[in-house]
């Protein structure tokens, strides 16, 4: 008898921690993704290497030193950063009430009741028919993680806080290669407003030879219109030009944390990105685009949360203590005899709520799977952003060194054509084409050199570089 005593009293106190190592809560596991693979994004374009261009600092991709002081000023003073950072305090401040729910709960205070009473009753015979009672009372109650629920709840907190670390990041690189896009598109810009400003000159200069030719009977009245309407186009462009100058101007304003003003630059063939144009490996972008790092910190919140839900199905813990002074007389309230202490436990399982216990856990598992997709969403944007970038820089230079061969052969027709003219063996309206595409060349050769710098940008922004 005294053995069967033993081994109840033994397998009753085993049974609770039997219990915890049943049900006591998860730790997270990095979810198989079969899209993380070497075929994640196409890189037939660069070779792979293993060291990526997205770890080196966006202050030795960028050479320009106007560039680098409008990014200083941009990630100092821009207002998407400025409320990513008051997101990422008030996620720190759930991070310390995470680690205080640990901690028991303690309140203290005086108190004073006047009670009226029924002459009839028990008591108003013998109190006169009221009672007054001081007080000052302290009440401590703490609740044992048995189940991890505080834990997953405080693991939740922590995954939230560095998911808006993360965000912050991405705000960080997207800023950026803003600042770096809108920089480069400016300068192409200017360029092309200067191309167009020495078109137009060349034909105000072309139009009075043209009026001169007509006067000497080597063109018509048809040749001076059409020297006219050139002119004016070129006029137009120049007025676009200098609209479109203006207008980026503000936008780039705006994420400096500026007011719309001129921005100070330089001249768009003294940019140079001399950086090697290292992918890295697949996996990489796990550990550097900040988007993805957000979206699997999202998920870890929501598999904590889960934790915690499927915890309040189990009973809780709670030991409560209270103590402090009582009287009927305020004068003897701080007296010894006027202590009292009270201490209690309580094991609280639930049973019939509403459903709301059960509610709550399916939520939560419907929201770590919406988590787990859009951690697996980030991941194949990801990927698809390094390859469309990969693409446009193949497509950008071999369109820039085409483009070049098509300027040069434009600009030999176009003084061809006015030499040929000159002698009178072609007609004005081949000298006029000539012209227009000779300077339409130029300009697409302009806005290609932009969109080469801009590929480049984008391919870094898109491996996750920038943040650090």
């Amino acid at each position: 008898m005294r053995k069967n005593s033993i081994y109840k009293l033994l397998l009753g106190g085993a049974l609770p921690f039997l219990l915890v190592s049943c049900f006591a809560a998860k730790d997270y596991e990095r979810p198989e993704l079969e899209e993380i693979s070497e075929e994640l994004y196409r890189t037939d374009n660069l070779p792979q290497d293993s060291l990526s261009m997205a770890v080196i600092s966006w202050k030795e991709i960028f050479t320009d030193p106007i560039l680098k002081n409008h990014i200083e000023e941009g990630l100092e003073n821009n207002i998407d950063i400025r409320i990513a950072i008051q997101q990422m305090l008030a996620a720190e401040a759930y991070v310390k009430q995470g680690k205080a729910s640990y901690f028991p709960t303690l309140n203290a205070g005086p108190a004073v009741s006047h009670q009226i009473l029924s002459p009839n009753s028990q008591f108003g015979s013998f109190f006169d028919g009221s009672i007054t009672q001081y007080d000052v009372t302290g009440n401590l109650s703490w609740e044992a993680d048995i189940w991890g629920k505080i834990r997953s709840n405080d693991r939740a907190f922590t995954a939230a806080y560095l998911q808006s670390e993360a965000a912050h990041k991405a705000v960080k690189t997207q800023l950026i290669a803003n600042i770096a896009s809108n920089y480069y598109q400016l300068l192409s810009l200017d360029e092309q407003l200067r191309i167009a400003e020495q078109t137009l000159e060349n034909r105000e200069s072309s139009l009075e030879t043209t009026e001169a030719l007509k006067t000497a009977g080597n063109v018509t009245e048809v040749g001076v219109q059409q020297t006219k309407a050139q002119l004016h186009t070129a006029e137009a462009l120049v007025v676009q030009l200098k609209n479109q100058i203006r207008l980026l101007e503000n936008s780039l304003s705006i994420l400096l944390g500026e007011g719309p003003q001129e921005i100070e630059r330089t001249e768009l063939s003294k940019q140079n990105i001399i950086t090697p144009l290292n992918t890295g490996v697949p996996s990489q972008l796990l550990r550097n685009r900040p988007d993805v790092i957000a979206a699997e910190y999202g998920l870890i919140n929501a598999f904590e949360l889960t934790n915690a839900a499927r915890a309040n199905f189990y009973p809780s813990l709670t030991l409560t203590a209270s103590g402090g002074f009582q009287s009927l007389e305020l004068d003897k309230l701080l007296n010894a005899n006027s202590l009292f202490a009270n201490l209690g436990a309580s094991l609280l399982q639930p049973i019939i709520n509403k459903r709301q216990i059960r509610t709550q856990y399916e939520v939560s598992q419907a929201q770590q799977q919406q988590a787990l997709l859009n951690f697996k969403q980030a991941i194949l944007v990801a990927g698809r952003e390094v390859s469309d970038a990969l693409s446009n820089y193949k497509a950008s230079t071999e369109r820039k060194n085409i483009l070049e061969n098509e300027y040069e052969a434009y600009s030999k027709a176009s003084d061809f054509s006015e030499e040929l003219l000159n002698n009178g063996l072609v007609n004005y309206l081949e000298v006029l084409t000539a012209r227009e595409n000779a300077l339409n060349s130029r300009l697409n050769l302009i806005s290609a050199e932009y969109n080469k710098l801009n590929s480049i940008v984008n391919l870094y922004k898109a491996l996750g570089g920038g943040w650090q």
